[in-house]
């Protein structure tokens, strides 16, 4: 959990920093470009944290597992 907060928070200072950037000579902060890197950065860690649940997942039997348990006779 505290990986995940931390590379949220690095990477809304440098969407931040790169809304600023692009603003260019208007002086109007480029929200689009700064929340559509924000949001590819929260879709990545969500990705991160889905394939490592699904490896633990793998690793400890999976759904064999569990279907095997459900579909004993208990004898």
């Amino acid at each position: 959990m505290k990986r995940l907060i931390l590379t949220l928070v690095f990477f809304a200072a440098l969407s931040f920093g790169v809304g600023l950037v692009m603003s260019g000579e208007d002086g109007y902060f480029d929200w689009a470009v700064a929340g559509g890197l924000f949001g590819l950065a929260v879709v990545g860690e969500l990705f991160r944290l889905w394939v490592k649940k699904s490896r633990v997942k793998i690793a400890r039997g999976g759904r064999q597992r569990r279907n095997s348990r459900r579909e004993s006779s208990g004898i």
